[in-house]
């Protein structure tokens, strides 16, 4: 009898693994055992029997995870359910605009939305924006994966509220990290005509200073590597929505614009707001924000400089995009700020920046600090795509929206999507023995993920009350300063005014306690005097350079 019971237990398991063949043959490897890959993808198939036939509509900005999600996981998630997904891919602005419409016209555009959670701040203040902490224990009991574990979600602290409600999923998470080509820097001739101009090491650079040392030494006096002109920056400056996105995303509080504290400054944050409690008060000096500070304005010029001086010339005319993809051309010596999004499309082994192997002749590092910058500031940006989920949208239709949201999330997919993509989002992926191995194809990404710096790397948090609203002013005003017809610091200025102008209208309009509230204006030299920021102007913005090796510096990643 105990032999026919087991051979009737392997044949049923044989029996299930060959219903899911193509599930379990896309989403491998997996953190999960098959076994438990079948029971994830049975709880779906029978939590989505109510829904069968529905069609729902998800956008996401174009990125590869999000194409892989559209392209392959959508397609089984209808094989599996029965429900249809159109998964629209587009730019992160036009996401954005499609978001707000929906929440001010409350017409349902969309059933879901991967919104980054730097809309957070919104978010919470609008009451538009679905609680998934109580949809998890209520209205979407039912539809809600045992097994989803969101603790183990590395992202979540970015994504809840100052009330503790979960508003937004993590789906996808990328941050801005130090990119150099270390064969380069490797080269003895290069190190030794480097050290005799400049004085110290070619290593990586640790603060601004050595960064522009370096962005000289490649553009000014080496000039061509093998035969070809290269250039020791990388930027891009067009006026586009884009370049909001580049300032926005923390560029300041590199500089060392803001206060100390994770994950944003308190009380003034990388935008430069600062904050009385949960309420926006002012972003210029005159209300103790520091966006018109000495320390914004030398973060400004200091990207204007390196751009006009130190980039191809046509950078100053690309978009995020378009910039994005120019380092892969491989005549770019280091970028100061550049995307992880990107990793996958810099891995390609037909590329002028791998070896013969297929391995990158690049790395990333942490990003060098500018001159303001202290101890316990936030070190750079990461962007958290998170599902999101709007209660203008149908009861049925939120439901089935957050089965596919989970299943893009769920263990069952979620390691393999993050081996496709390189945006991890589950601690369990990126402390997987199969994450782990591709350390010596990734160029330091394994290294920054596996270690608690990635909690200093961090997105726009809950000072900003109305992303839409205020991001617009970014990209108008740096737009002006890239152009360089105007004074950096008169923009800063202008851009601040603006700033406090657009918190009164948002405070004017919503009137919550966490709603904005300029307080009143005083003399500049007293906030300037305040602990703090906003800070004074610095007698010498340039110190001197300080590099290390890769090896000594990437030992800050330790966990």
């Amino acid at each position: 009898m105990r032999i026919i019971l087991l051979f009737l237990c392997c044949f049923i398991n044989a029996s299930w693994a060959e219903d899911y063949s193509p599930w379990l043959k896309e989403f491998r490897p997996s953190s999960l055992s098959q076994q438990q890959q079948i029971e994830e993808l049975a709880w779906f198939k029978q939590a989505a029997k109510p829904f069968q036939g529905i069609t729902i509509r998800a956008i996401s900005e174009r990125i590869n995870t999000h194409l892989y999600e559209a392209t392959v996981i959508a397609p089984l998630f209808y094989q599996l359910t029965g429900i249809k997904v159109i998964h629209e891919l587009s730019s992160e602005d036009d996401v954005v605009k499609k978001l707000q419409s929906q929440m001010d016209l409350g017409i349902n555009y969309y059933d879901i939305y991967v919104s980054d959670s730097d809309l957070i701040g919104g978010h919470f203040r609008s009451n538009k924006v679905l609680s998934l902490s109580e949809f998890m224990r209520e209205q979407g009991k039912q539809v809600t994966l045992p097994s989803l574990d969101v603790n183990d979600f590395i992202g979540l602290a970015f994504t809840t509220s100052p009330y503790n409600e979960i508003l937004q999923l993590p789906d996808q998470q990328f941050a801005n990290l130090y990119w150099y080509r270390q064969d380069w820097f490797a080269r003895p001739e290069l190190q030794q005509q480097f050290k005799a101009i400049y004085g110290y090491p070619l290593e990586v650079p640790v603060n601004w200073s050595a960064y522009e040392d370096i962005a000289e030494f490649f553009s000014k006096h080496v000039k061509q590597i093998d035969g070809h002109k290269v250039y020791g920056h990388m930027d891009y400056g067009k006026r586009d929505p884009s370049l909001g996105w580049r300032i926005s995303d923390a560029w300041l509080s590199m500089a060392g614009m803001g206060d100390v504290g994770l994950p944003n400054g308190l009380p003034v944050d990388e935008w430069g707001i600062r904050r009385h409690g949960c309420r926006p008060v002012g972003a210029s000096v005159k209300r103790g924000g520091a966006l018109d500070s000495p320390a914004a304005i030398y973060a400004i010029q200091k990207y204007v400089d390196w751009l006009v001086r130190y980039a191809p010339p046509e950078a100053q005319k690309m978009t995020f995009s378009e910039a994005g993809a120019e380092i892969a051309k491989g005549h770019i010596a280091q970028q100061i700020f550049w995307y992880t999004a990107f990793t996958a499309d810099l891995s390609h082994p037909d590329l002028s920046i791998t070896d013969d192997n297929g391995k990158p002749l690049w790395r990333v590092a942490p990003s060098p600090r500018g001159a303001y910058w202290q101890p316990g500031m936030k070190s750079g940006y990461q962007d958290v795509g998170a599902w999101t989920l709007l209660k203008s949208t149908p009861l049925k239709r939120q439901q089935a929206a957050w089965l596919y949201a989970q299943f893009n999330v769920a263990k069952t997919v979620s390691l393999r999507k993050t081996m496709v993509g390189l945006t991890p989002i589950r601690e369990s992926d990126i402390m997987s023995p199969e994450f782990t191995q591709r350390s010596e194809e990734l160029g330091g990404l394994v290294e920054f993920y596996q270690s608690n710096a990635r909690n200093e790397w961090t997105p726009t948090g809950l000072n900003v009350p109305n992303y839409p609203a205020l991001s617009a002013l970014w990209w108008q005003y740096i737009g002006r300063a890239s152009d360089q017809k105007e004074d950096v610091s008169k923009i800063m200025q202008e851009l601040a005014k603006s700033m406090d102008a657009a918190l009164a209208k948002i405070g004017h309009e919503t009137r919550g306690a966490c709603s904005p509230k300029l307080i009143s204006s005083q003399d500049e030299a007293l906030w300037l005097a305040h602990p703090g920021s906003p800070k004074p102007k610095l007698e010498n913005e340039k110190p001197p350079g300080k590099t290390l090796a890769y090896s000594e510096l990437i030992k800050q990643w330790q966990p």
